[in-house]
């Protein structure tokens, strides 16, 4: 008999979306549970109230109440690296496996392996940040060699709203950058609801679309061993 796997997800503290979502994702995986820890996250800008919300320090301390309950994997499944740069994931993945002893991912990462893996030049953003978050992220993947071609955001900075927006809101705004026939399109955000809207979008549009709490969960199966063709529904990112 195969062991339980325990995914262990990092989360802000006024996220309201990702742990249902990922709990739902993982539902139809044999032995396969999602546990989650907190750490103060409330708004989201380029001040430094918002990047110091980001402190190491803190996303550490969550990260060992994970270790306690002998997760496979801890992912933090978050946005902030897509903006504020991409190896500040990179060395808290590191940071996480060195105190913990425990594989880390991120969402950011893991979308970044899928770019890659797809061989994607040409990227379609959505979020509900605010312009110069906007900015920073278009930027950031421009430096990776993909070009943003087209972007919408909703220019809300307080985390618990991104979590209200309407899913036809969503729809009206893949549709629009879709427009541009990027080589795929991301959700950048754990707080949207984006991710059950994929599977209908992605046979809509014809475009491979990345939520970011889908990303995560993918590589944290991945990283534990589990099949993530059980994760029926989601979009062709688990097939």
């Amino acid at each position: 008999m195969s062991p339980q796997k325990r995914i262990g997800v990092l989360t802000p503290s006024s996220n309201t979306a990702l742990e249902p979502l990922t709990s739902a994702m993982v539902a139809g995986v044999p032995k396969v549970s999602a546990h989650f820890s907190r750490f103060r996250v409330t708004e989201i800008s380029m001040g430094d109230k918002s990047q110091n919300q980001f402190d190491e320090r803190t996303i550490l301390d969550a990260a060992k109440l994970l270790a306690d309950a002998h997760v496979d994997v801890i992912c933090w499944s978050g946005t902030s690296a897509s903006w504020l740069g991409f190896e500040r994931d990179r060395a808290l993945c590191a940071r996480i496996t060195e105190v913990t002893g425990i594989p880390a991912t991120t969402s950011v990462l893991a979308l970044n392996d899928l770019l890659a893996a797809q061989g994607a030049r040409t990227l379609g953003l959505v979020s509900p940040y605010v312009e110069d978050v906007q900015q920073r992220i278009v930027a950031n993947y421009a430096a990776l060699g993909i070009k943003c071609v087209a972007e919408r955001h909703l220019d809300l900075t307080v985390n618990f709203s991104f979590a209200e927006v309407a899913p036809d809101t969503l729809r009206a705004m893949l549709r629009e950058v879709a427009q541009q026939r990027p080589d795929a399109i991301t959700v950048m955000c754990t707080n949207l609801h984006g991710a059950p809207l994929v599977d209908e979008m992605e046979r809509e549009l014809g475009i491979p679309i990345y939520d970011s709490v889908a990303t995560v969960v993918w590589k944290a199966l991945k990283i534990a061993g589990a099949n993530a063709r059980h994760v029926k529904g989601w979009g062709g990112l688990f097939a």
